[in-house]
């Protein structure tokens, strides 16, 4: 990570994100989150005169971008992706004082990001049993935490992150569904009529019967671009047509809404929710 380079300035730092209900569907049960945790100074009293006193400022700790794809009725689902993004940035903010206490290669904070993601789901599942509109609730996350030049990945579900390095696109997140659960055991490939057919049913999810949050670290570069999205992109625009648009790209608001067109010209059958981010150059210092 020694290669990373200064730590981007917030006005260096081009992100977007927009989530659309689709051409199907009336309800829209994702959500969407973008946000910096920070370190504030204020002073509230103090015999020093104005010239002398500390400038309010705002430190960036890190960057924190979240995906949350609701599953249930539409009040269900809609709540538990709104509860999900409010309880995940919650947690993760009190544990803020790791950030710069932890060596990047101690394993604690990992261990923190998976407590915070089960804490969640717990309580998503208590109010899941509270009353009957809300039974059966449940939510994809997945979150990117980026803590210059490092960065984590948080998943629970199928919703994806994707990174653009160099040109080449990777999917850094695996989706938890069954499809995969069963590729990974060997009991058939993915190109088997049965991999489609499973691929929309979560092994994994907050507040479903099982949560299973996979943590990874990554290291975060100059030029590099990140996207995050609920599978209401991917089940209609490939890989490469992802590729080619994050390539292509002027802006990340140009991204994600060139890459919203591609999903309703798909056929926009589900909810569609896209983060695109990425650093920008601007200062030498």
């Amino acid at each position: 990570m020694t290669g990373a380079g200064r730590r981007p300035m917030d006005d260096e730092i081009d992100v977007f994100g927009l989530t659309h209900p689709g051409k199907v569907r009336k309800d829209n049960q994702d959500h969407f989150l973008i946000c910096a945790l920070q370190k504030r100074i204020e002073v509230y009293h103090t015999s020093l005169p104005p010239e002398s006193r500390p400038r309010f400022t705002d430190d960036r700790l890190a960057f924190i971008a979240v995906v949350a794809d609701g599953v249930g009725g539409h009040a269900a689902g809609e709540e538990a992706s709104r509860f999900a993004l409010e309880g995940i940035t919650r947690y993760v903010a009190e544990a803020a004082h790791i950030y710069y206490t932890t060596d990047p290669s101690d394993t604690s904070f990992t261990h923190v990001l998976e407590e915070s993601a089960l804490k969640v789901h717990a309580e998503i599942s208590k109010k899941s049993e509270g009353a009957p509109g809300q039974r059966g609730m449940a939510t994809t996350l997945t979150l990117w935490l980026g803590v210059w030049p490092g960065g984590y990945l948080l998943q629970v579900g199928d919703s994806r992150c994707y990174q653009l390095k160099d040109g080449e696109l990777t999917q850094m997140s695996r989706d938890q569904t069954m499809a995969e659960d069963f590729v990974e055991q060997g009991v058939f490939t993915r190109d088997d009529p049965a991999h489609k057919r499973l691929s929309h049913i979560l092994s994994s999810a907050i507040g479903g019967p099982d949560a299973a949050p996979a943590v990874r670290g990554f290291e975060q570069a100059w030029g590099n671009v990140g996207l995050l999205c609920s599978d209401g992109l991917t089940r209609h625009v490939s890989d490469e047509r992802i590729r080619e648009r994050l390539m292509s790209m002027t802006s990340a608001k140009q991204a994600c809404e060139s890459l919203l067109q591609d999903a309703l010209d798909g056929g926009g059958e589900d909810n569609i929710t896209i983060i695109v981010g990425r650093t920008i150059r601007k200062h030498d210092q």
